[in-house]
């Protein structure tokens, strides 16, 4: 058995690849750093991180990108000893792709191709020939074909439309196969929200024309509002040893039409039915536990709760708000100490502030760091940091109030800071925490003596898709929760660096 979602927390968009017995992953980044994680399985339930595509500034410089902006919908495909990955850059220059002999990395430098449509894939024909399509004209646009000199990067010939979808708004993440013969292409509608689903077409040729399947969509819960699992949708297939499976995208609500871990990555098996179309799950509604696909287990190694900052690197999944100043963040200048430097950015600008963190993964968990921080101005702070995006996020942080050293929350809401809670400290390291629970976040502050000291809370719906999509002026939100380490000077830099020395981060539950 295996229990959905098989990858948790904000890794949305997942296109899959086999390669022998090993299946390799990805997922969009948008506004973060490094883009596009490469996830490797044995056996399609246990998954890890094991690197990125896009680990340089010359492959991906995201500065300027507003939130959710950035890098969109990544396909990854294997041809003749070579891994693929193409993308959008959204706002950056369009559409690319780049290419590996290892999939942990490195990867090339981009290859760009246009700037015309969203969400592209590769489809490799037993002829030689390699085809490019995407996602053209937006919300109520088609999915476009074009031939591809995979070698160069040159597009050949004209675009041609080859599909609109069955109606639904925004048919978009197009993935074309070659199954028994004919050509199939399944792609997402409806907007990746509650109405979400997937759909596919299949023909003779890969330019069409397509005949919808009888039963579309073959995937979706939007007939299911009160199902755990809402918006499914964004899909790509692989066979296996124990036939064919699809992974997808979906969202897990709390607190009524609410989620914050963002869209994660779910799986289910596929059969062919006797007019050869596909049915997802029997045609049942995507389950908690479900049967495993029929392949040797291969679980891996758990990483640890804590982080003590001895190694050289720092941990595979943590991300960057953008491109990274790299000189603000030391792991050698104090060895065993993780050493930020406040820069004059705050998370509340479109800037590359002193901020690393990781996605939260499970409801409830607990999220502790200990640092040692003398600020000697008031803008100056450094502690923990949960973000949404630059007009949603709190901050829990030693910082100086009347040339006094304390803890402040600040939370801050649709871009308004709340009247802040303060505690007066001693200097020295300082050890600050977040419990999360499905509803809410409540920041404390661990005195001397093992006790806490809560200063607020903040509900889950306030970093919610909902909630920072709806705020006027917003973009959609794409993203969920990132949790992690944080200084600023707030319009300078800071005079002093802030040394943590181990960050936390325990799950208590789903």
């Amino acid at each position: 058995m295996y229990r959905n979602p098989i990858i948790r927390g904000f890794y949305p968009d997942p296109s899959i690849c086999r390669v022998g017995d090993d299946y390799y992953m990805v997922h969009s980044t948008f506004e973060y750093f490094p883009g596009v994680p490469v996830f490797h399985s044995r056996d399609l339930v246990n998954w890890r991180l094991i690197g990125h595509c896009l680990t340089r500034k010359s492959q991906l410089n995201l500065e300027g990108r507003q939130s959710s902006h950035g890098i969109f919908a990544p396909t990854i495909r294997y041809h003749n000893g070579v891994f693929y990955m193409i993308t959008t850059h959204v706002w950056g220059g369009g559409n690319f792709y780049v290419y590996a002999t290892n999939p942990a990395g490195p990867w090339s430098d981009p290859v760009w191709l246009d700037r015309e449509g969203i969400d592209p894939s590769l489809f490799f024909d037993e002829d030689g020939k390699v085809y490019y399509h995407r996602q053209v004209g937006g919300e109520r646009g088609y999915i476009g074909l074009q031939l591809i000199d995979i070698q160069t990067g040159k597009l050949i010939g004209e675009m041609k439309e080859i599909w609109r979808g069955t109606g639904g708004v925004w048919p978009e993440g197009p993935h074309l196969y070659k199954i028994n013969g004919k050509y199939y292409l399944m792609i997402s509608e409806g907007g990746t929200s509650y109405g979400h689903c997937i759909t596919i077409a299949r023909s003779d040729s890969p330019w069409g024309p397509y005949e919808p399947c009888p039963h579309n969509p073959i995937l979706t819960h939007k007939h299911l509002p009160d199902h755990p699992f809402q918006g499914l949708g964004h899909g790509d297939l692989v066979e296996t040893p124990d036939g064919w499976w699809i992974v997808f995208l979906g969202f897990r609500p709390v607190g009524g039409r609410y989620h914050h871990l963002g869209r994660e990555t779910f799986l289910a098996p596929l059969k062919w039915n006797e007019k050869g179309w596909p049915v997802i799950n029997d045609n049942k509604p995507i389950a908690e536990v479900m049967t495993a696909p029929k392949l040797p287990p291969c679980p891996w190694p758990k990483p640890p709760t804590r982080v003590e900052f001895s190694e050289s690197n720092l941990p595979v999944d943590w991300v960057f708000v953008r491109n990274p100043i790299e000189e603000n963040y030391s792991l050698t200048e104090r060895p065993g100490i993780l050493r930020l430097k406040g820069a004059s950015v705050s998370l509340r600008d479109i800037g590359s502030p002193t901020f690393v963190g990781r996605r939260q993964t499970a409801f409830n968990c607990v999220v502790r760091t200990r640092v040692f921080f003398t600020p000697t101005a008031e803008n100056e702070e450094a502690g923990l940091a949960i973000r949404g995006n630059e007009r949603n996020h709190a901050v829990l942080v030693v910082t100086r109030r009347e040339n006094q050293t304390v803890v402040a929350l600040k939370i801050i809401r649709n871009g308004q800071i709340a009247p802040e809670k303060i505690i007066n400290v001693q200097p020295g390291f300082i050890e600050l925490g977040i419990r999360a629970t499905p509803l809410r976040y409540e920041f404390f502050f661990v005195k001397p003596d093992g006790g806490e000291t809560k200063l607020g809370e903040l509900l889950t719906r306030d970093l919610s898709t909902e909630t920072l999509s709806s705020q006027p002026g917003a973009n959609f939100n794409f993203t969920g929760v990132v949790i992690g380490l944080y200084a600023s000077g707030n319009g300078k830099p800071c005079s002093a660096p802030a040394d943590f020395d181990w960050f936390e981060y325990s799950e208590t539950g789903d």
